[in-house]
Formats: C-alpha cells, structure tokens, sequence
C-alpha cells in the first residue's frame, strides 16, 4: 500500500480554475496517493464569525498536513489570507511549503517564493516530486 500524502493546498478563492486544475494535475499522478485538505469555497468554515475562527479552522485543516502547497501566482503577493496560511504553516505548525509556479507564469509571489522550501513547476512530476521529498 503506497503512502497516503495529506495535502493543504493554499489558493485564491477568487482564482478556483488554478486550484481544479492542481488537483487534476495531482490525481493523474501514478502511484501516489492523497488526502485533500485544503478549503475549497463551497466549505461551511466560510462562515466563520470572524477572522481569528477563520484562521484557527484552517490552521486545524492544516495540522493534519505532511505539507502545504500554494498555488504561486503574482496575485498571492496581494492576498491577506495566503500570508496568513504560510504564517501558520511556518510559524505555527513548521510545514514545508511548495510554491507552485502556475502554468505559462514567468513571475511568482516574492512571499510564496521567500516562504516555499521548494518552488516547482506546474506539472504532475515535479510536484509530486516535492511533495515526497518534503513531506514530513
């Protein structure tokens, strides 16, 4: 039985068509094995009271997490909930992080970029090649 890898996958909401694909790209993967973690819109904590419930539901996603992945594109340099997930990941809860370089993308976030133990290229290979190495 292969290594089941538990996965956040931190996104803009706004951009959910980069977050279908990751996941495309990640369930076409051979042999490799996952569990989801990651809050997709439709997710009940959306409803949360406030922005400290907010963060503590997804710090408790998170926990469970052999590593974080971020989908890197420039619009993550303006988001105040991605810096708040690679704080949590960091600071909080010290998992490694993978900067996921979207596809046809020449620039990244400088934050995703200073914060990713890993940056990877948008395909099946290389992200799943980090998601092993890093996973801990």
């Amino acid at each position: 039985m292969p290594k089941i890898y538990n996965l956040f996958i931190s996104h803009s909401w706004t951009y959910g068509e980069a977050y279908e694909k990751l996941v495309s790209l990640l369930d076409a993967a051979p042999r490799f094995a996952y569990r989801n973690y990651s809050v997709p819109k439709d997710d009940p904590v959306h409803d949360a009271a406030n922005v400290t419930e907010l963060y503590d539901a997804i710090k408790a996603q998170m926990k469970f997490c052999h590593v974080v992945l971020i989908i890197s594109g420039v619009y993550a340099t303006y988001s105040k909930w991605i810096t708040r997930e690679i704080r949590c990941a960091t600071k909080d809860l010290s998992k490694p992080i993978i900067g996921v370089r979207p596809w046809g993308s020449k620039r990244i976030s400088k934050e995703v970029e200073d914060a990713a133990d890993r940056v990877v290229a948008w395909n099946t290979n290389s992200i799943v090649s980090a998601i092993r190495d890093l996973s801990i």
